[in-house]
């Protein structure tokens, strides 16, 4: 597994689902399609997926760090 860092490529909004899905080696669809159903059950999934577009690094920011 890859380290979780927001990816400069292929991103829809923040790239958090795009990271996450990079970090559990699916496809950005199917990771994108896993957060919008589980928007129809009751929680903090906007929350959870602002607080990671937050603290997340983007990716180039991640590289150079290292």
């Amino acid at each position: 597994m890859s380290s979780l860092a927001r990816p400069t490529q292929g991103r829809m909004i923040g790239g958090v689902c795009a990271a996450l899905a990079r970090r559990f080696g699916t496809s950005a669809t199917t990771m994108r399609v896993i957060f919008l159903l589980s928007c129809l059950l009751p929680g903090p999934q906007f929350v959870f997926y602002i607080a990671l577009w937050i603290l997340l690094p983007s990716e180039d920011k991640a590289r150079t760090a290292w």
